[in-house]
């Protein structure tokens, strides 16, 4: 049993809540988010507090339910704050540019890689080395986080590559003679 759903979300002041069937839209004064509600789950939206419990006949009811609150707490997050990823990159030469919502990466390859930015998500180049991705969508900024990650990942022995700001790299010892 989730002890995670138990646990009611309270709803700020200025975000409205619009429940449509299994349809729930959250919407603060400038950003809306939509998400379809899993079908063994019941969200009810009462005095400013969502309350999750399950339904009949489903046995994973209340593993679902602690995932619906945990998906939903982070739109909440994210229609009133947003989310911020800052990548750093790590290496001779590496570098990166930006222009028209498209990432160029220059990562030792022979050639740079374009990475078009999915809808939803901004970037801002704090320098040539460093990368802010910001959105209100917790999912699409880890998402494309990961992706820029995947192009060149850190290594083990020199630390070169792109890593989260805050990813500790152990670095191994060169082998001896």
């Amino acid at each position: 049993m989730s002890r995670v759903a138990k646990k009611p979300i309270i709803i700020p002041i200025n975000v409205n809540i619009k429940l449509n069937g299994q349809s729930i839209t959250i919407r603060s004064k400038s950003n809306e988010l939509t998400y379809l509600i899993h079908k063994s789950v019941k969200v009810k939206y009462i005095d400013n507090k969502l309350i999750f419990t399950t339904r009949q006949g489903f046995s994973d009811a209340w593993v679902q339910a602690g995932t619906m609150r945990s998906l939903l707490n982070g739109m909440i997050i994210g229609v009133t704050k947003g989310f911020v990823k800052k990548l750093q990159i790590v290496g001779i030469g590496y570098r990166v540019t930006i222009k028209n919502n498209i990432l160029s990466l220059f990562l030792g390859l022979s050639h740079p890689i374009n990475y078009s930015l999915p809808t939803g998500v901004t970037a801002t180049c704090l320098s040539q080395t460093e990368i802010l991705l910001k959105g209100i969508n917790k999912q699409i900024i880890g998402q494309t986080a990961a992706e820029l990650r995947s192009y060149r990942p850190p290594e083990p022995y020199k630390g070169k590559g792109i890593r989260y700001s805050d990813e500790i790299i152990r670095i191994k010892e060169a082998k001896k003679k």
